[in-house]
């Protein structure tokens, strides 16, 4: 049904061509069948048959054969940039990173002295109480060896068992044969042990007579150590091991090869290929192969767990990588033991002076020990993990990082009232702790009044960025010029909740905290105010997901099952092989990081325990009381809670009796009137400030201002303010609230 043509390689000569696939029309007919015809097997009636053209039969005239199918070949590259690149990628490097780069130097020379110095130190402790005995109760043994095997060898015993096997076969001449060898080797042997015996008793009376005593001292000690080697046990080696031996695997195409084929991957008719060979790399093996066609990173992502059994390791040594080339190329590093348990060491926080919080800054390491860099910029974090396993500690390492940059404002709550957060009250310009009142403070009120003062900040910042001029603003987006200027007073905002749930779940104002910070995770990231969020009841009763989906980044530490690890990754994430569930108890600080950056992996939290944390916040603390930066309730400014909670009934209160409709700036004067304390620094101001302030404290409300007309002096005057029903609807709607929750 096909014919074959081949196209004739440049270079190659006439008449050489070669099969390949061309493509012929077939036309079809529906053909009845002859029963007289003869057949091989039961032919159906009706059933379709193929015609093929035949050249002779004057009726195929115009049927002629198809195009092929296989494009003709092509010299690749076909230009010298095509060629340039495809060398590039494949390329490696000629120094590997740790030469190269500064900060892996200096990490490996520090494991280097840290490492050689730990081993001479544990040698050097047991070299007097330890090795000494040991070299001398095995002296002894070790020089009726040495003897032995000398006499062994004089006397030709090698040799012995071939010539017991020449008499036991009564071969006369192969016995002579032998024995003639054996005393030309005993006379030859004998010699030569005795000029050696003559010499080394020579040298020893030299020595003894001679040799100062610490020559002396040191051959004794050189023949002792020499004979306890010899004489020491085989199953107790004389030096004892400064270090345990991991256990490691040496990896083979066959086992690589096995592990696809156990796990799925690969058939007898299709396998993996090596684009590359297998190597070390850092503390494993690196191995890159080429999946079967049809086959795709996603397939070796979910056979993650069969891979490591047919690799005969733990699943969490197996890291896989994409590799953007080719989708059924997986570059696998076999970790030698697991990098997981394997503590991440101190926060370089601790030695930073100050950070700039628009760079990306240390977080933590990944798998293979490489630098994990942070950044919130933009965005909002969603942290989860089941209790203890280190959720706190990695949100409150970021939170450091903003506190030693003194234009980061920052805004501290914290759930369950524990002495993680404590020491953020240095430098917070919001903070509070718990449910429960206390002190004559409500936390709870505290944190709505600033999700009230944050929501109106925001708002604020989106009109008067668009307003600012495009020599200071382009584009109309936040830089850090503008972030730094006091006078313009947008500084980056970090918001912290940790245990959110505790108050989302608050019988009276959960809801309307959940629809400020529903707002602000979705909103306020575009103006430089960044929400983190953590829980360890991500559920959509505790943390419903109209507030977990607004998170752009996610992290995942350890959690009991891998719903609970999709929930907070997102929908999604365990089919694409991301689930916490599969971390151990012992992986502290460890999670998966899905959505701050283009790459999901593991990172390994730096630790900052709570002296660390203090020391970094009493340092940042100094760094904003420097700059002037302490704000808000780090210098005991306490917010106003009437300003928001009680404005609705201040303006009701101010509000003559038949005004249906009132100017804003009016209405200041008289709520400065009302309470001089609280809206005094209103009053101060100009006629549209002070207008604008009235605004942005009923904008969270859904109170909104709208042009009113007066004439004064016989001149029709317009000016913004307020209607009377508005205040009467947001009252009632308040009310109506607080009875349902």
């Amino acid at each position: 049904m096909t014919e074959t043509t081949t196209f004739t390689p440049s270079g190659d000569p006439e008449g050489t061509e070669r099969p390949t696939a061309a493509v012929l029309p077939f036309p079809l007919k529906k053909a009845d069948p002859d029963p007289t015809a003869p057949s091989e097997g039961v032919v159906k009636p009706g059933e379709w048959e193929a015609e093929l053209p035949d050249p002779d039969d004057p009726e195929a005239d115009g049927l002629t054969d198809g195009d092929p199918v296989d494009p003709p070949r092509e010299v690749y590259p076909p230009s010298a940039a095509e060629w340039m690149q495809e060398r590039d990628k494949n390329r490696l490097p000629v120094l590997p990173d740790w030469v190269k780069l500064p900060d892996q130097r200096t990490a490996v020379r520090k494991w280097a002295v840290r490492h050689y110095s730990a081993v001479v130190g544990y040698h050097a402790v047991r070299l007097p109480l330890v090795y000494t005995p040991k070299i001398c109760l095995y002296a002894p043994r070790g020089a009726w060896r040495w003897s032995a095997a000398t006499g062994r060898w004089v006397f030709d015993a090698e040799g012995k068992t071939l010539r017991l096997a020449a008499v036991a076969a009564e071969d006369a001449a192969e016995y002579l044969k032998l024995s003639r060898q054996r005393n030309d080797r005993v006379r030859l042997r004998g010699i030569v042990a005795a000029i050696a015996s003559m010499v080394g008793l020579a040298a020893a009376l030299t020595l003894y007579v001679m040799a100062p005593s610490w020559l002396l001292l040191l051959a004794v000690a050189t023949l002792t150590t020499t004979l306890g080697a010899v004489g020491a046990p085989a199953d107790r080696p004389l030096i004892d091991m400064a270090k345990v031996t991991f256990r490691k695997r040496r990896l083979s195409s066959d086992i690589v090869i096995r592990a696809h084929e156990v796990a799925g991957l690969t058939s007898k008719d299709q396998t993996v290929a090596f684009p590359r060979p297998i190597g070390r790399d850092g503390d494993g093996w690196r191995v890159v192969v080429d999946l079967p066609y049809g086959k795709t990173f996603e397939d070796a992502m979910k056979a993650h767990g069969r891979l490591a059994s047919g690799m005969d390791i733990a699943p969490t040594q197996l890291f896989l990588d994409k590799d953007e080339t080719s989708g059924r190329r997986v570059s696998y590093w076999i970790a030698d033991r697991d990098p997981l348990a394997v503590p991440s060491g101190k926060s370089p926080l601790l030695g930073a002076t100050r950070v700039d919080f628009w760079k990306p800054f240390p977080w933590g390491v990944d798998e293979r020990g490489n630098a994990v860099m942070a950044t919130m910029l933009w965005l909002s974090l969603l942290v989860g993990a089941v209790p203890r396993q280190g959720k706190t500690f990695s949100a409150r390492t970021i939170a450091l990082a903003a506190a030693l940059d003194p234009y980061v404002r920052l805004y501290v709550f914290d759930g369950k009232a524990s002495p993680d957060w404590r020491k953020f009250a240095l430098v917070a310009h919001r903070i509070g702790f718990g449910i429960v009142p206390k002190n004559g403070i409500d936390p709870v009120a505290h944190l709505l009044t600033s999700l009230r003062e944050l929501k109106a900040d925001v708002e604020d910042r989106y009109h008067r960025l668009s307003e600012l001029p495009l020599h200071i603003c382009p584009e109309g987006k936040l830089t850090p010029e503008i972030s730094r200027d006091r006078k313009l007073n947008m500084p980056l905002t970090l918001f912290v909740v940790d245990e959110v749930q505790e108050y989302l779940t608050h019988p009276e104002h959960g809801k309307e905290i959940l629809s400020l910070m529903v707002y602000l995770a979705r909103v306020a990231p575009a103006v430089g105010v960044s929400v983190m969020t953590s829980t360890q009841k991500p559920d959509d009763k505790a943390c419903p997901s109209e507030l977990r989906d607004q998170h752009q980044a996610r992290f995942a530490l350890r959690v009991g099952a891998y719903q609970v690890s999709d929930t907070i990754l997102g929908a999604g994430s365990y089919s694409e092989g991301l689930d916490a569930s599969k971390l151990l108890k012992s992986h502290k600080g460890v999670g998966l990081l899905k959505g701050m950056s283009d790459d999901s992996g593991i990172v390994r939290t730096y630790l900052a325990d709570g002296r660390d944390a203090e020391r970094i916040l009493t340092r940042a603390a100094a760094l904003r009381e420097a700059e002037g930066t302490l704000s808000g309730d780090a210098v005991g400014e306490a917010p106003a809670p009437e300003t928001s909670a009680t404005i609705l009934d201040d303006v009701a209160a101010v509000l003559g009796k038949g005004e249906a409709k009132v100017w804003s700036e009016t209405i200041v004067d008289r709520l400065a009137d009302l309470r001089p304390e609280t809206y005094g620094p209103w009053a101060e101001l100009e006629p549209k400030p002070k207008a604008e302030a009235l605004t942005a404290a009923l904008k969270p409300f859904g109170i909104g201002t709208g042009q009113i007309s007066r004439r004064i002096d016989g001149e029709q005057v317009n000016k913004r303010g307020i209607k009377r029903d508005d205040i009467a609807t947001a009252i009632t709607q308040r009310n109506q609230n607080r009875d349902a929750g």
